[in-house]
């Protein structure tokens, strides 16, 4: 092997170009199948060493909107979690775990290891989802270490080239579009049943409730590749809205008195909770629950499980109001309630089971440095601001301490910002021990305010006349914080087109860069035809050539006419659709590097395709269609390729 490196080596150095790119793949391919196969002895003879296990497989399950309180152990006296119970009665728990107020910002933090704002995500809208184009992620970091690496269910990080889950390191995947089933970037006419998914790069039509789809397709791979170490990333939809599901599941919550939308809020996490029951008997039945690290986390604050007042406190808990674990704020608030979530961590081959908490704060973040230690994988820690917890998760150090023995004393910010351009001071918290400086634009008169969480975790009592140099230095932290992150909110995560000859890159409203207040992600604003007069897509030109860009109202699958309405749908088990309306458009126009073209529309007409001359480099796209009242409004959906 030495003397064909040293081969190769001189080579590389005399040849030029391909020659080099082509060695360094050759030898690259070489180390990972060196790798690869050392995982794949360790799994036929039990360990790579021995008396050691081989690597650990990892399921890292993470669900939508479903808040600290939406589990019967923590103490929901309404909704009954039995598998979570058991799970959380069987694990290592973080009790002092944040993630971001949102979602998309969650998922960029959690696989990166990184705060989101530095990643280029901080909204879940405008493009503000994806992360830039060179972000390591999990998938990258377990699939170089010889890892076979899938990803099932919601991504929400960009769903085209070089954005997807499947340019990010996972080698299969089963995703619907966008952030939610029914999302504009997902299936026409998604909704929770018997769907069109993306496969391995297709739309495959599936049978079944999602969420029953995404652990099934787990478990089958899983089964497949149990002769090797995996990584499954397991993110489930639900229980986001729409509140669609069987009404066997949301029955026993209707039959309590609970309100129509909780309820079935309630019955789509009793069927996740359903579902983690029948993967930890797979596990079991395979022989992988001795040596697989199961971990179970939200993205978020509860959506639907509390009501709150104007405030954000949560009125007294009864069968009316919810319950929210005594915590302030839900999604989208920095209060208590927006941002902490429960982790569970079961791992018995090391010890991590038993029911012990660990104290201290912890993030979504800490979680790709603490994995890359357990699994012995080299990572580059200067670019991670998450910290490795796993010789406190390991040892139990910080087990019944507050203060998080085992854990180093830290300061970590939060913040929500729904906005294309982000505003600081806007909603953050920042968080040191049990402190939280808190501060929401709407809340408060803008002031920032500041709780003691030891005394008072539903954070009423406003203490910073007490404490004014703490105040002023979680402030300093924030300055500072906003300071680092700011250069990444001038950086757009740009659209890549042309790549390949005859390789399509679609486009869709949710993406749109505007400053309209409208709101572009589901299918319904689609329906609806919510206008914006300037959007325009930031786009990554890869090659000069001829370009074909195709200009839509609706997406191909649905076969309408631009012009056309769509009837109202009113599925079983669903949220009903309204009508699709008619934008009344008379033309279509395009501009881009420069140029302009506009077309009258023909009637029953479908698409508008027009054709340019592009040079390589970023531009912006707009696409509109002009209505006969001489308004614009963009189109939701454009296609574009390279044709020579």
């Amino acid at each position: 092997m030495i003397v064909v490196w040293a081969i190769f080596q001189r080579n590389s150095y005399r040849n030029q170009g391909w020659m080099r790119q082509s060695l360094a793949a050759l030898w690259a391919m070489i180390l990972s199948c060196i790798l690869l196969s050392q995982h794949r002895v360790s799994a036929e003879n039990g360990s790579a060493k021995e008396g050691e296990l081989r690597p650990p497989n990892v399921i890292l399950i993470i669900t939508d909107d479903q808040g600290y309180g939406d589990f019967s152990c923590h103490g929901n006296p309404y909704l009954k979690t039995p598998h979570l119970d058991a799970l959380h009665a069987d694990s290592v728990r973080l009790s002092d775990f944040h993630v971001d107020p949102m979602c998309a910002p969650t998922r960029a933090a959690l696989m990166t290891g990184r705060y989101s704002a530095r990643t280029g995500v901080w909204s879940t809208l405008n493009g503000c989802y994806i992360p830039r184009h060179d972000e390591v992620t999990m998938g990258h970091m377990f699939g170089r270490a010889g890892y076979a690496t899938a990803m099932f269910g919601k991504w929400h990080l960009g769903d085209s080239y070089p954005y997807g889950a499947e340019h990010r390191g996972f080698q299969h995947v089963v995703r619907h579009g966008g952030g939610v089933v029914g999302e504009v970037p997902d299936y026409w006419n998604n909704d929770y049943f018997n769907d069109t998914y993306w496969k391995n790069g297709q739309w495959l039509p599936m049978k079944g409730y999602c969420t029953d789809i995404w652990f099934d397709e787990a478990m089958s791979y899983m089964k497949e590749k149990k002769q090797e170490p995996f990584f499954c990333y397991l993110a489930t939809n639900a229980p986001h809205g729409p509140m669609n599901v069987e009404d066997r599941y949301a029955l026993p919550y209707f039959e309590q008195g609970i309100e129509e939308r909780r309820a079935k809020f309630y019955g789509m996490i009793a069927n996740i909770d359903e579902n983690v029951g029948r993967l930890r008997e797979f596990l079991q039945q395979e022989g992988l629950a001795e040596n697989t690290i199961l971990i179970y986390m939200g993205d978020n604050g509860t959506a639907a499980g509390v009501t709150l007042d104007k405030q954000g406190h949560a009125k007294e808990v009864s069968i009316e109001n919810g319950y929210n674990a005594g915590m302030r704020g839900t999604k989208k608030w920095t209060f208590e309630g927006g941002h902490r979530h429960a982790c569970f961590l079961h791992w018995p081959a090391k010890g991590l089971v038993g029911g012990r908490d660990i104290g201290g704060l912890s993030a979504h973040f800490d979680l790709f440095p603490t994995l890359a230690e357990f699994c012995d994988i080299e990572v580059d820690s200067e670019r991670l601001d998450g910290q490795s917890l796993a010789k406190a998760l390991s040892s139990g150090e910080g087990a019944t301490d507050s203060k998080g023995q085992g854990l180093s004393e830290r300061t970590l910010v939060v913040h929500n910002m729904q906005k294309m351009i982000p505003v600081k001071y806007k909603d953050f918290a920042v968080m040191r021990g049990d402190m939280r400086l808190v501060q929401m634009e709407k809340i408060h008169g803008g002031k920032a305010q500041l709780y003691d969480l030891s005394k008072d975790l539903s954070q009423t009592q406003d203490i910073s006349a007490q404490h004014p140099k703490l105040v002023e230095d979680l402030r300093a932290h924030y300055e500072a914080w906003w300071q680092e992150m700011e250069p990444s909110f001038q950086k757009v995560s740009h659209h890549y087109v042309g790549r390949e000859l005859g390789e399509e890159t679609p486009l869709n409203c949710h993406a749109w860069r505007t400053s309209s207040s409208r709101r572009f992600f589901s299918q319904m604003h689609v329906r609806l035809g919510v206008e914006a007069d300037d959007a325009y897509f930031p786009v990554q030109i890869q090659q000069s050539g001829r370009y074909q860009i195709e200009l839509r109202r609706w997406p191909r699958e649905a076969q309408a006419g631009i012009n056309q309405t769509l009837p109202a749908r009113e599925p079983p088990f669903c949220t009903p659709l309204p009508e699709g309306v008619s934008l009344h458009a008379v033309a279509a126009e395009l501009e881009l590097q420069g140029q302009s073209k506009t077309r009258e529309l023909k009637e029953g007409e479908q698409a508008v395709i027009f054709e340019m001359d592009l040079k390589a480099g970023q531009a912006q796209l707009r696409a509109n269609f002009l209505r006969a009242e001489k308004k614009r409004t963009g189109a939701y959906y454009v296609y574009v390729k390279r044709v020579s």
